[in-house]
């Protein structure tokens, strides 16, 4: 396959939308984004639906795909900001035509439940998306968050360099290739699905929260049953936040548990990745070329 479509990156004065594809979002968040990023110089459309409310949802599945599919079709939006996850995305994507969309590619960004849009982007149309920080998380304790700070730069085309601490699970060793993913459990959820995301030869990036550890060990079972994990060029573990233990406990921790799956194979295996539920969620540029190098000195992910 070719090298992934790159979506332009923005200028002042650029539009960028906020719609709410997923979970609903109080007002309060939404108003606090839109400062931020008009003080970035960006002009801002949010969906008209954005903030509605149905359950547990941003409104119901023809008012969230509503918003959705304007902001894909109109040719002055440059990027496309889901306002939160939570739950939904499923529901949207059914509803969403993206042919103007492949004639006018635009950055789509969020993480979360979002990853059933970068799933089905980076693999059925070969554009470029980016895992990042959320409207919802711009602000911590009262500070615009070093996350929203590392996104804007990312949207104006700079090209991360991480450079992480070592973990004593880390397995060392060199990769070149494309990094996809996002959550794991959405990630799961889809294969077999026509929003599958492709991972052969890939350099796989996963995060989670508040899955129970059999449930993750029941993943990862599956991914290596089904011949996903042999196939991969290294494997990227960001934050996994908030996993309740069973009851008897499971006996073994997150780590030892992903790392007992992938031991076997030949590839650079990377933990404490900061991106996914964690307060310093860095942008990962999805579908981009990139090296993983992970030794004992440290771990260096490089976007080209």
């Amino acid at each position: 396959m070719s090298r992934a479509k790159t979506p332009s990156y923005l200028n002042t004065g650029d539009y960028i939308g906020i719609v709410s594809p997923a979970g609903k979002i109080d007002k309060e968040k939404i108003e606090n984004a839109i400062e931020l990023l008009k003080n970035e110089g960006f002009k801002i459309k949010i969906g008209k639906n954005a903030l509605n409310q149905h359950n547990m949802f941003a409104g119901t599945i023809a008012e969230r795909a509503a918003d959705f599919q304007q902001m894909l079709d109109d040719k002055k939006i440059r990027t496309i900001l889901c306002s939160r996850g939570g739950y939904g995305s499923i529901h949207t994507i059914q509803k969403l035509n993206f042919s103007s969309f492949l004639k006018n590619p635009k950055w789509i960004v969020g993480f979360s439940d979002i990853t059933v849009f970068h799933a089905h982007i980076n693999s059925r149309f070969n554009v470029k998306t980016i895992h990042a920080t959320m409207p919802v998380k711009y602000y911590f304790k009262g500070e615009v968050s070093r996350s929203f700070i590392e996104l804007m730069g990312v949207l104006k085309g700079k090209k991360p360099v991480y450079n992480i601490e070592p973990n004593i699970y880390n397995k060392n060793g060199v990769a070149e290739g494309v990094i996809v993913g996002g959550n794991l459990a959405v990630l799961f959820s889809l294969f077999n699905t026509k929003y599958n995301l492709e991972i052969d030869n890939k350099i796989l990036f996963i995060e989670e929260t508040g899955e129970y550890l059999y449930r993750i060990d029941r993943m990862m079972a599956s991914l290596k049953l089904s011949g996903r994990l042999k196939k991969l060029k290294g494997l990227i573990v960001g934050g996994i936040t908030g996993i309740p233990d069973d009851d008897p406990p499971f006996g073994k921790t997150i780590e030892e548990i992903i790392k007992s799956y992938v031991d076997e194979y030949d590839y650079p295996v990377c933990f404490n990745f900061p991106a996914g539920h964690i307060d310093d969620n860095m942008p990962v540029i999805l579908g981009n070329q990139v090296t993983l190098d992970v030794s004992n000195k440290e771990t260096v992910l490089l976007f080209k």
